[in-house]
């Protein structure tokens, strides 16, 4: 299943919110989020902003990779693991940036199951989380690492705090209401 919400809706956030609602179902434990990326690319950025938005607005559950500490794609391989024994009973939201068709910039998608980081980059680092939140920043080419460089920072903070605000309502008491 697959939801997408272009960062302009003025009901994006909501439509995002609702979409983990649904694919996260009834949970047992706060939330863990892994905010994938670096800052070293603007496009690259969208997982550490979203994370350090959330760690500055005191989200009601876990997080991991910010602009201070990032988790990059590299470190998939191992960080899975980590999460599901430091956090056995809650379920873990994979955030980070992705290219796409030219008509898909600006879409932020969830999507049930694990994500591919660096998949874009056509490397092959493993599968990490519960449900994936994939904003897409550029279009898909054999350069497209290099395309990152060329992405708007307005576009991914944009993005960033559409996901966040989606996030922190998660966490809210109000947010199965909403989807009720």
């Amino acid at each position: 299943m697959e939801y997408a919400f272009h960062f302009y809706n003025t009901m994006a956030e909501t439509g995002v919110l609702m979409a983990l609602t649904k694919l996260l179902g009834v949970q047992e434990a706060p939330p863990v989020v892994l905010c994938i990326g670096s800052d070293l690319a603007v496009g690259d950025s969208l997982g550490p902003v979203t994370g350090t938005l959330l760690q500055k607005n005191g989200f009601g559950g876990f997080v991991y990779g910010t602009l201070k500490t990032p988790v990059t794609a590299k470190e998939i391989g191992y960080i899975e693991d980590f999460l599901r024994r430091t956090h056995p009973n809650s379920k873990i939201i994979a955030i980070d940036a992705a290219v796409g068709d030219e008509g898909d910039i600006g879409l932020v998608k969830v999507v049930s199951g694990a994500l591919s980081p660096g998949a874009g980059a056509n490397k092959k680092l493993g599968k990490v989380g519960d449900v994936s939140v994939l904003g897409i920043v550029a279009k898909r080419s054999a350069f497209s690492y290099s395309l990152l460089n060329l992405t708007r920072l307005n576009m991914v903070y944009t993005m960033a705090e559409v996901i966040a605000g989606a996030l922190e309502s998660l966490t809210e008491s109000g947010a199965k209401k909403i989807c009720s």
